[in-house]
């Protein structure tokens, strides 16, 4: 954080902490597959801080982005990948001071509970037993994206393709596979372990790079204080604990 940022911080902390002014309402934008971990961290918080109170919205990284690059009233973004905090970055959205990496993540397929035959590589999916694969929305959505990138590494994207059934979020690609709607999905471990009894994961999917999640208060939030003392929470122990108990892991 600049040194006038951090004087504003300080100086909005003592205002509020004077005239004993009630927080406003916290607006928090974090990806479709923080939202358990964050729910529960934002019940955390605000029994930490009595006066806060967290509004949450989640959804694919890249949506969040374009609601953020168009007005909307944000003051945190979490994405879940550092492609889309670039873009916010380099848009004046967030500051690259502001930015913390503060979970890792890993890519797996799964498939439904009942499935008899597990793929066990990524070649397995070229079968024509394979019909329908969930894959997120590479343009929008970070998982999709992640997805494009093994795909390409392992020269199968074109002969998978077709066989994509593109979603709006992570989420919706679990759905997918919980309700046997498709043969497979792309997933991230940490939305396969809560459907444990529907899916299946049949491999981590190997990926030349790191799925780090940043986290940034937002350039023209109108709480920064509230903002960024959520941020140090979720970087803090008892955020931390939150989301290993869901299955991600440090950054």
């Amino acid at each position: 954080m600049q040194s006038s940022d951090l004087k504003r911080v300080v100086v909005a902390t003592a205002i509020l902490l004077a005239t004993g002014q009630a927080a406003a309402e916290l607006t928090v934008s974090a990806a479709s597959s923080l939202t358990n971990a964050f729910k529960e961290i934002a019940e955390g918080y605000q029994a930490q801080n009595p006066a806060a109170k967290v509004a949450l919205n989640f959804g694919a990284s890249g949506a969040l982005l374009q609601q953020l690059a168009k007005g909307a009233p944000v003051d945190v973004f979490a994405s879940a990948d550092q492609e889309t905090m670039d873009m916010a970055q380099q848009q004046g959205l967030v500051k690259a001071a502001d930015r913390h990496d503060f979970v890792r993540n890993t890519l797996v397929l799964i498939v439904p509970f009942d499935t008899t035959s597990v793929p066990r590589r990524l070649d397995d999916l070229v079968p024509p037993g394979i019909k329908r694969i969930a894959i997120g929305i590479p343009n929008s959505v970070p998982v999709g994206r992640y997805t494009k990138h093994a795909l390409e590494a392992a020269k199968l994207w074109t002969v998978l393709g077709p066989k994509a059934i593109n979603t709006q979020n992570v989420r919706q690609s679990l759905d997918y596979v919980a309700r046997g709607e498709v043969d497979a999905g792309f997933v991230y471990a940490t939305d396969a372990a809560l459907m444990k009894n529907k899916v299946k994961v049949a491999f981590e999917v190997p990926l030349e790079m790191a799925i780090r999640y940043p986290i940034a208060r937002t350039a023209a939030g109108g709480n920064a204080v509230e903002a960024e003392r959520f941020v140090r929470y979720v970087l803090s122990p008892a955020g931390q604990a939150v989301l290993l108990k869901f299955g991600f892991r440090k950054p």
